[in-house]
This record gives C-alpha cells, structure tokens and sequence, in this order.
C-alpha cells in the first residue's frame, strides 16, 4: 500500500506492514461504502432516496438493481445485457465471487417457481430447534395460549446462566421474524423482560419453540400476479399491560396479496381512551403506507390511493372530521397527519369489522381458530407441504 500522506518512509523501497486488518478497523464499514459507490456512481447508477444501500440504473424502460449489505451484493433486474456488464466489471475492480441465481441470504431461503417467489428461514429455524433441544417436542396450535398475561413478577427470577440463553434465544428469534410473521406479538410480548426473565418467561418461550416444531418450513409467498396496489391494516390493543396500562398497536401492509410490511409495538406512553389509541395506530400505518410508496422508485405503477383499513368507528371519524371538539386536543397532531393524506387523496380509510381485522394477530394472544383464521391471511405458506 502507499504511505499515508505526510510519512515519509528512510527508503522508496519500503512498504507499510498492517497492524490490524481492514475488518478490524472503525471506519472499514464507511471506506467501504464509499469505494463501491463511488464505482456505482460512476457506473450511472443512482441511490435511492429512501435506502442508501440499494442502487438502480434504468435506462430504455429496463430497471437494474443492487443491493448492498457490508460486502455482500444482490443484483436483479430486468436488463439482462446491464447485469452482465455490471459484473464483468465488479470482478475486474474488486474480484468478486458470483454465486450465481440467490437461493440462500443472511439465513433467509429464496425459492422460486413459475408462479412466485417463497421467503423463509426453514434450515435457521431447525437449527435453533436442535440447539435448544426441542426437535422431538409436541408442536402446539400457536404460539402462546390466548389467555397469556404476562408480568416482571410472575414466576421465579432465572440465574445467570440461564438468563444469557434467554436473551440468546430471543436475539434469534426477533431474527426469524423477519420471515415468521405469525410470531412477532409473541416474541415482542416476551422481549420486554428480556433484561430479568422469570421461569414462567422461559415456558412461554418452551411453548413457541414447540409451535415452532410443528411449522418449520413456512414462510412469507410473493405472487408474481399479485396487482400493485398498497392496503394496509391498523389495530390497537388499549390498555393491555397489567403493569403500565400501556398499549400495544400493530398493523400490516400489502401490495396486492402479499404482505410486506408489519409491526406489533407497545407503546411507551399511556392512553387515555381506546380511540386515541386507534388514531396513534393509524398515524404510524399511515407513515409506514407513505413510506412504503417511494416504491415508485423502482418505477412500479401504484395504485393510487392506498387503502387503509380500521375497525373503530370512533377514530374513523375523528380522522375524517375537519372540527376537533375538547376531547381530542390531545390527539390533534396524529389525527391532522391522517387527515392531510385522506384530503391530498394518498390514503382512502375504510371501516372493517372486527372478525376481519387482520392485525389482531399483532396485538394480543388469540384462541387457536382465530389465530389460524387470521393467520392465513398473512401470506404464510409451506412449499415443501404435499399439497
């Protein structure tokens, strides 16, 4: 390598000898990315505005796209000459290695057929299973009974060492949700005493490992039919904690029938009534859905507009109605940014019933028909079933 400017070396055949490697230096992530898009960049590719990690070159109505993850690149796109071209000279600039079609991606498995695409995390989830010696467990029908209510004060305060597989075992499980949508309210539930689990923590933790054993092999379905249209769900859950009576919202978001957005959160703060609580859900859904529609970046023809989905009539039409009263002062600010999408014409809010609300499944424990009624409606599929 050359002398850093300013050393000067007692003899021009002299080299610099590392003391650490590239990996082990603070700014290697930073240098790194700034080399490779440098190289992008000139390449004529672009950075999106809402990821910094994915770079698109369109040109002649045909789209290229990478995406970067450390030194990691998945490249797709629909200019087969462009991918080809990009590289030939990735491997002349950094001598990459090209893998070929992607089949397996930070633990995700990638699998294709003539009708879409199939996410999932099947060899991660059996391998957390053999660890944690529960592959000859009895499945169960969901992940927690729907009459859980966990507290801090329930059960007896585990020791140290089995207070580190706790925290273990949940750091992979918040992994698998990226692809296990059906556990997220589970797993979130649990991840709250994560810093001083109890033994009543780790059998609730025994039982979804064992929902776990009976449905490996699921994961998220992309159709390749599906139409581009984003719809979305939003439930809140008020006043569920037994502790802080604080609230849990959720929702979920489609593109035509596949979803790709979701999240079960309790909230920090406490509500004062059920429909504040369902215009804060409806805010947050409302941000993911704009969010969500710099799609167009990729040069997707969305339907407009969104369609967003609640099932308390109360917030409906405090989101809807152009005169606040004095007992929604204190929601004014979630319920005026809903408003201005509805009047911009981005957002359509429809009402929903209760059997139909989708995100119920985000936001408390349910009983085993609803949660595998709702549960299908999450685009969770098993490609390796018979059927």
């Amino acid at each position: 390598m050359s002398p850093p400017p300013g050393l000067s070396l007692p003899s021009p055949q002299h080299v610099c000898k590392f003391q650490r490697s590239l990996y082990g230096l603070r700014q290697a992530g930073r240098q790194w990315y700034a080399k490779l898009s440098t190289f992008l960049l000139s390449n004529n590719y672009s950075i999106s505005v809402v990821d910094h990690s994915l770079f698109l070159k369109y040109n002649n109505d045909k789209l290229t796209v990478i995406l970067v993850y450390v030194d990691d690149l998945v490249l797709t796109g629909d200019d087969t000459k462009e991918i080809n071209i990009i590289t030939a000279s990735l491997h002349h600039d950094f001598k990459i290695k090209n893998l070929g079609h992607l089949t397996y991606f930070l633990g995700l498995e990638i699998t294709r057929n003539s009708s879409g695409l199939h996410l999932s995390q099947r060899n991660y989830t059996l391998d957390l299973l053999h660890e944690t010696g529960m592959l000859d467990s009895a499945p169960v029908a969901t992940p927690m009974t729907h009459t859980s209510c966990l507290s801090p004060d329930q059960g007896s305060p585990l020791d140290a060492d089995a207070t580190s597989q706790y925290k273990r075992l949940l750091g992979h499980l918040i992994y698998l949700t990226n692809t296990r949508t059906d556990i997220a309210f589970a797993v979130h539930n649990l991840s709250q005493f994560i810093f001083a689990p109890t033994t009543r923590h780790q059998q609730v933790v025994s039982r979804l490992l064992r929902y776990l054993k009976g449905t490996p092999d699921e994961g998220l379905y992309f159709s390749h039919t599906s139409s581009l249209h984003l719809c979305g769900f939003s439930d809140s859950d008020w006043a569920t904690c037994p502790t802080t009576r604080t609230y849990v919202t959720g929702y979920s978001i489609y593109l035509g029938d596949s979803l790709l957005s979701w999240k079960s959160k309790k909230q920090p703060t406490i509500s004062s009534s059920s429909s504040e609580a369902e215009c804060r859900a409806l805010a947050t859904t409302t941000c993911e859905l704009q969010w969500l529609s710099y799609l167009q970046d990729l040069h997707l023809p969305l339907s407009q507009p969104a369609t967003l989905y609640c099932d308390n009539k109360s917030a409906l039409q405090i989101a809807s109605n152009q005169v606040f009263h004095e007992h929604t002062k204190h929601i004014e600010i979630d319920c005026h940014l809903v408003r201005e999408k509805l009047n911009s014409g981005f957002l359509k809010l429809l009402p929903i019933t209760f059997v139909m609300q989708v995100v119920d499944i985000f936001t408390k424990p349910l009983a085993s028909a609803q949660f595998s009624t709702l549960k299908s409606k999450l685009g969770l599929t098993n490609i390796y079933s018979p059927a």
